[in-house]
């Protein structure tokens, strides 16, 4: 295990990279976001992913959602995710739920960190809701067109920060997909191996009118 891990070992060592086997994450949406996620933390040794979608592949998923492949229309998206960590890595254990969050968090599994994954307001409220009530910690995620969003969410409420709407969603490309997911998987490793992250702090990220790439910092609420 220890040569497979070996440029994360060099990184942090290896009593934190031992201490990853025993963590438990929830991935709550396993389209864009959630595929780009379960790719990048699925081979770190985390000891237990568990993804969460209810839905299945379609065509215009495929360009921007890296799990996927043309032939894989139809197929339950964690499922395929789940599929994917377990041909990567052995030392990580994928769990595919095949429903919504609600239904997922009546099963009251236990786990470390919850990243929100989900492409709707309300749901990210349920997240919120449900994290405060079993104490434990969330990443929010989100990106439209060509900007994106990153928090963990830890004192703050994101009921509080955000108004909960409906609200249909603009074009968007793979590669601010990738870079917000990204930025979130960072966040939730260095949590995970106790190093120092900024809470309840929210990353803003957008490109100008002159294509210039701008990160702004807001404190949420608490």
């Amino acid at each position: 295990m220890m040569q497979y891990f070996h440029r994360q070992i060099q990184l942090w060592g290896e009593e934190r990279q031992k201490t990853l086997q025993h963590k438990k994450i929830a991935i709550i949406g396993a389209g864009g976001l959630g595929s780009s996620l379960a790719f990048a933390l699925g081979a770190t040794g985390i000891g237990e992913i568990h993804i969460v979608d209810f839905d299945e592949v379609s065509l215009h998923n495929i360009h921007r959602q890296i799990a996927f492949k043309l032939g894989d229309e139809g197929k339950n998206k964690a499922k395929i995710n789940a599929q994917i960590i377990a041909q990567r890595s052995p030392f990580t254990k994928a769990i595919a739920h095949e429903c919504n969050f609600i239904e997922w968090s009546k099963k009251r599994i236990e786990v470390d960190l919850i990243i929100d994954a989900t492409d709707n307001l309300p749901t990210r409220g349920d997240i919120n809701t449900y994290a405060k009530q079993v104490d434990t910690p969330w990443l929010y995620g989100s990106v439209e067109a060509f900007h994106g969003q990153v928090c963990f969410i830890d004192e703050s409420s994101f009921n509080d920060a955000f108004k909960i709407i409906t609200k249909t969603p603009a074009g968007i490309a793979a590669p601010i997909v990738m870079h917000i997911a990204s930025l979130q998987a960072n966040l939730a490793l260095r949590y995970l191996v106790e190093l120092s992250i900024k809470k309840d702090l929210l990353y803003y990220l957008f490109f100008n009118e002159e294509g210039e790439l701008i990160t702004q910092k807001f404190g949420l609420p608490k």
